[in-house]
């Protein structure tokens, strides 16, 4: 049962990660090539889930939502409410890194005839990336502990499983204590798999992005 709790634990961390990230990458172009009612809808969308408690945006997808007919099952729910909880805090740490990138990055660009899509995505967005890839981690493995919250929506992850053997068994100790050197051990693994993970998709771009002159100008 532990080890079923794991790997859904696992999985449901790593889908909601992934579509999280893409989410928080759309908004984040939305925020910088569309106009200001777009960055007007994705800051108030930011502001709301980061300033709400995760519990609270789980109960209201699974409990709220039924009431204007949008049903889901506890796993929908769970993982549309990491995705969209990762999504808020991850676009506010890329706009940090997209706001990092000087202007006379962005002008020398466009003096290359390149589009401002190309200069989003080629100038800005991929040294933004390098340069908050550790924040942005950081918060992937706070979501992947923050998934023992689904347990709320019985979903049997981790912590779920954990609460089904403590039930049974009267063994809460036994139970909690190998649930806990269980988070450690993915949290930490989670956190070496993503810095090896940076190192190989950013070595050139994070090294470029910190070629700048003393007074902060492009090399």
């Amino acid at each position: 049962m532990i080890l079923n709790g794991v790997w859904l634990t696992i999985a449901l961390s790593f889908v909601a990660i992934v579509l999280g990230l893409i989410l928080a990458t759309l908004m984040s172009a939305l925020r910088s090539l569309a106009g200001s009612w777009a960055g007007t809808i994705v800051d108030a969308y930011v502001e709301l889930m980061r300033n709400t408690p995760f519990l609270v945006q789980l109960f209201m997808i699974f409990f709220g939502l039924p009431q204007i007919g949008i049903r889901m099952n506890g796993l929908e729910a769970s993982l549309l409410a990491m995705t969209l909880n990762l999504a808020a805090y991850a676009t506010e740490i890329i706009r940090a890194g997209v706001d990092s990138i000087h202007k006379s990055q962005i002008e020398a660009g466009l003096s290359l005839a390149m589009s401002r899509r190309q200069v989003f995505q080629y100038v800005v967005l991929q040294p933004a990336f390098a340069r908050v890839w550790p924040a942005l981690s950081s918060q992937f493995v706070l979501m992947m502990l923050a998934s023992s919250i689904c347990s709320f929506v019985s979903v049997q992850e981790l912590s779920g499983t954990a609460a089904i053997i403590e039930q049974d068994t009267f063994r809460s100790f036994e139970t909690y204590i190998i649930v806990t050197a269980i988070y450690l051990v993915l949290a930490l693994s989670l956190k070496l798999f993503l810095n090896w993970l940076g190192r190989r998709i950013f070595p050139q771009v994070s090294g470029l992005a910190g070629v700048t002159d003393a007074h902060g100008e492009a090399a």
